[in-house]
């Protein structure tokens, strides 16, 4: 599977199966392997002072995190149960327009790292950073450490 159909069939999974997705209006925009961009308009995901919802920013992040981390697996021919073990969230700037959230993994080299652990002990870990694109900086920055277990 190529990587524009690995993202598509990403999209479908996580809206099929995790409501919040289609309240957010989730889209996988792009996937290359080591980075995994998803987009959500601001209209659904709106606070009471008219700019982006955090709660809405940390789901977005999150689930770019886990996707990055379950299509790398995919790839890899890895069924795994991936979950977010632990994860800080740093809003800098608010957002006035298209929640694009952008995740990649925190080192080169990590996902061969965790393939390994996964096969030699069935279980293992990997760090990912997530922002949402702000006009300045990352407007949020999430860092977070997933943890993957084999499906029996």
């Amino acid at each position: 599977m190529n990587d524009c159909d690995a993202a598509a069939a990403l999209e479908s999974h996580i809206r099929g199966t995790i409501p919040l997705a289609d309240a957010i209006d989730l889209k996988v925009r792009r996937y290359t392997g080591d980075l995994l961009e998803m987009t959500a308009p601001l209209a659904p995901n709106v606070n009471d002072k008219g700019c982006a919802f955090g709660g809405s920013m940390a789901s977005l992040l999150t689930l770019a995190g886990w996707g990055l981390v379950e299509l790398g697996l995919r790839a890899q021919a890895l069924a795994c149960d991936i979950y977010v073990g632990n994860s800080e969230l740093r809003y800098q700037e608010p957002v006035w327009s298209e929640l694009r959230g952008v995740a990649r993994f925190t080192e080169p080299g990590a996902l061969a790292r965790l393939a390994d652990a996964l096969r030699a002990r069935g279980k293992g870990h990997i760090d990912v950073v997530c922002e949402i694109v702000g006009e300045q900086r990352p407007a949020t920055l999430l860092t977070a450490r997933f943890f993957a277990k084999l499906r029996a």
